[in-house]
């Protein structure tokens, strides 16, 4: 009789998901699912709207990461209007696009995957948050980070009227430009954030890689997956998290695709599955083959170390030192330790700061020249940025008068879905034997979906987009009546007792 072990609602992630856990009748792992029940219909709600609202709507499907989706949907507008940005627009798009990194960054590392190793993988629940981590770490470490968070936000605040939801984005620029006061501040804090990176770069260090049995569970085969790669990179092959082409390497790191994000329907598919409203991408040249990992599979991984696979190097000194120290440390590239997107995640933070500190040094940044209005006529658009989370890609097709008829939101967590099937089966299987499970082995197979940094919310999606219902009808003494039902695809039914 199989056997199912539900973690319910699985922690430290925006949004709504459960593991499902099936065993055999010996207690071992036959499958592992993660399934997400909530679907948020982004994609059918828009329709109707004016393209030019989307970096508001869009910015709403999640509070952790708002500015992806804004900065993502400003660039569709972009491609849809055919319009170039100023040298000044860009600039500030994405000096105000590497602060929410930087910020976003520091907020998975401490409080979210961080307590898995920094508290420990097998620390009560209680413990593994970010109060165990200033408890482990000392307080004067969690008043740096929160202090350090608040003045990256409130730096956003000031560039784009909001920290959370802001109002930045206009197609062909931006909408609020940056005073030299501003300017100061920026440089003063970049080179803050840089040390801060550095510091978490040598808590990591002392922590994590200086403890044997932390890094054992990282180059375990536990959390070892092969896959493909996927990330945005500049001119020279090196990670962009703003703009660039994208580019896919194999899992022997060898590229694959090299391409404009407004052709990426010819690189990749969507798969969909009855249980669960995520959808599934793919590799259309290798083909949807299941949740499976390997070359011949086109499941296609994305994030802070699919980006680091994927590209040549980092494009700011000390980023790039780092990168190369991790790659010698876990024995090259490509690097297919899932647990290894905690370290990538840092070097990353480096990045964003550094180019904090570059950016502001800009002489374009203060310019006046914020917007360019030669606007075209709108048909379609196709918009890309990397999020903290992967690549996420924004495609928007209008009437004459900008009116969507046809939005699809390619977020990174979809990207990231099958590998994080893969992920959690492997571990479970690795981890879960005779039947015998406890908080901390479970929470261990909670940690092969961790290290992605997945927003559900952001990810929800369904076709044909209806979700099911079902409703109990309650007699006046409390009994139940009957249920009306309907199911996903649409299907409606009634049942009544007596």
């Amino acid at each position: 009789m199989t056997r199912v072990i539900t973690i319910d609602p699985i922690t430290r992630l925006e949004g709504h998901g459960k593991i499902s856990i099936f065993l055999d009748d010996q207690g071992e792992v036959e499958r592992a699912l993660l399934q997400v029940p909530e679907l948020r219909g982004f994609e059918a709600f828009c329709l109707g709207r004016p393209a030019e609202e989307m970096p508001q709507i869009t910015s709403r499907i999640c509070g952790v990461c708002p500015t992806a989706h804004h900065m993502a949907a400003t660039k569709t507008l972009d491609d849809l209007y055919g319009v170039q940005p100023t040298p000044t627009a860009r600039a500030i798009r994405e000096l105000f696009y590497s602060l929410f990194t930087f910020e976003d960054h520091a907020l998975h590392y401490f409080f979210l995957g961080g307590p898995d190793f920094i508290v420990g993988p097998d620390a009560p629940a209680a413990q593994r948050n970010v109060l165990g981590v200033i408890e482990k770490a000392g307080v004067e470490v969690g008043k740096r980070v929160i202090a350090t968070r608040k003045a990256a936000r409130e730096l956003m605040k000031e560039m784009g009227g909001k920290a959370v939801h802001p109002v930045l984005g206009l197609p062909g620029g931006v909408a609020k430009g940056v005073s030299e006061d501003l300017r100061k501040r920026v440089v003063e804090f970049g080179a803050q954030a840089v040390q801060f990176a550095l510091f978490s770069l040598k808590t990591f260090d002392d922590m994590v890689l200086a403890n044997q049995a932390y890094l054992d569970i990282i180059r375990s085969d536990t959390y070892f997956d092969e896959t493909h790669y996927l990330g945005m990179v500049d001119e020279n092959n090196k990670v962009n998290l703003y703009d660039g082409k994208l580019r896919v390497v194999d899992p022997s790191g060898r590229q694959t695709e090299l391409f404009e994000p407004s052709v990426y329907t010819e690189v990749i598919a969507e798969q969909v599955e009855s249980w669960s409203y995520i959808k599934f991408p793919y590799l259309k040249k290798v083909g949807w083959k299941g949740f499976k990992a390997g070359a011949d599979s086109g499941v296609v991984r994305v994030a802070p170390l699919a980006r680091l696979n994927a590209a040549e190097g980092m494009a700011t000194p000390a980023a790039q030192e780092h990168y190369q120290r991790m790659y010698d440390t876990l024995g090259g590239k490509p690097v297919h330790h899932t647990l290894a997107l905690h370290w990538a995640r840092l070097v990353e933070l480096l990045y964003a700061a550094e180019r904090i500190a570059e950016l502001g040094k800009a002489e374009e940044l203060t310019s006046p020249d914020l917007r360019n209005l030669e606007l075209g006529t709108p048909r379609q658009g196709v918009g890309a940025v990397e999020a903290p989370r992967g690549t996420l890609i924004h495609h928007y097709q209008t009437d004459q008068n900008g009116v969507l008829v046809s939005c699809n939101l390619l977020v990174a967590t979809l990207f990231n879905s099958a590998p994080i099937c893969i992920s959690i089966e492997k571990a479970a299987r690795k981890l879960i034997h005779k039947g015998e499970v406890a908080d901390g082995l479970l929470n261990r197979v909670e940690m092969a979906f961790r290290a992605y940094d997945p927003c559900l919310s952001c990810a929800t999606h369904a076709l044909p987009g209806k979700m099911p219902l079902e409703i109990c009808l309650v007699g006046s003494g409390g009994e139940e009546r009957g249920k009306l039902i309907r199911d996903s695809d649409g299907r409606e039914r009634i049942s009544w007792k007596g």
